[in-house]
């Protein structure tokens, strides 16, 4: 699962964009106990939200026409500049050129070769988040995709993920991890945009997950707080209960109440 050891290539920050942060703050508060500290001049008004005085995570307010409500994954590298070239050779994209964030470190927005978007984070003096694996942050993340092999190949050249397929129910699911990872840094997975019905009709893109003390219940909050549920709670031994949602503007992503220790993934 997520650590905060940070390795190349691995999650170490996410954000979301909406119109006016206003409007979702108080939906992200209610849900998992967030408080949105606003930015100051000096970085543009970027916002962060914070679990009990730590980061995390963090919030742009952007007009819809320039960017659709989203959440943004950020992806660790020693140098965002090769990372940019990496990217262009493997049939990716730069959204906008690196940029320095006063000492706190060097970013870049970018798109892999299907044009999912994505971002990387070259660390000064922020490494990251403050908090993952918990409730109220972030947890795992998920790459839905039309083609997991080309994704897979990407990604791996890119930033050296190895894969591992794990038996799933129908199937099989492929999971990623740093390339100094083992299996305790694995990080996400890669699913087939056809083999899930919840996702019918959408694009490709990077869902985060979420952790949740209780599925049920954050996902009744989230609907009395405006929220959309896309898919339902569902169960699976060895992973948890999770449900995907969308924010009162419209940003995608899911949650997750893990599994007790030691239980199993169903075969």
């Amino acid at each position: 699962m997520l650590n905060t050891r940070f390795l190349t290539g691995a999650p170490v920050w996410v954000d979301m964009c909406a119109p006016d942060l206003a409007d979702v703050s108080g939906f992200y508060r209610d849900l998992f106990g967030w408080e949105l500290e606003p930015g100051g001049a000096d970085v543009g008004g970027y916002s962060r939200f914070q679990l009990s005085g730590r980061t995390a995570a963090g919030a742009m307010a952007m007009p819809a026409e320039e960017a659709a409500p989203s959440w943004t994954l950020y992806f660790r590298t020693p140098d965002v500049d090769a990372t940019v070239k990496a990217v262009e050779q493997a049939g990716g994209g730069a959204l906008f050129e690196p940029v320095d964030i006063r000492d706190l470190g060097r970013m870049a927005g970018l798109t892999d070769s299907s044009g999912v978007p994505f971002s990387v984070w070259q660390q000064g003096e922020l490494k990251g988040l403050d908090v993952v694996n918990e409730p109220g942050s972030l947890v795992w993340t998920e790459l839905y995709t039309a083609d997991v092999p080309r994704a897979a190949a990407f990604y791996g050249s890119v930033f050296g993920w190895g894969t591992s397929e794990t038996p799933f129910p129908g199937g099989s699911y492929t999971m990623v991890h740093p390339a100094d990872g083992t299996e305790d840094d694995m990080f996400g997975g890669m699913v087939p945009l056809a083999s899930d019905p919840s996702e019918a009709g959408e694009g490709a893109y990077w869902l985060p997950y979420f952790q949740v003390a209780d599925c049920d219940e954050a996902v009744a909050r989230a609907r009395r707080g405006g929220g959309t549920v896309r898919m339902e709670p569902i169960s699976m031994q060895g992973v948890g209960r999770f449900a995907k949602l969308a924010d009162p503007a419209g940003a995608r992503f899911a949650v997750l109440q893990p599994s007790p220790p030691g239980e199993e993934m169903e075969g």
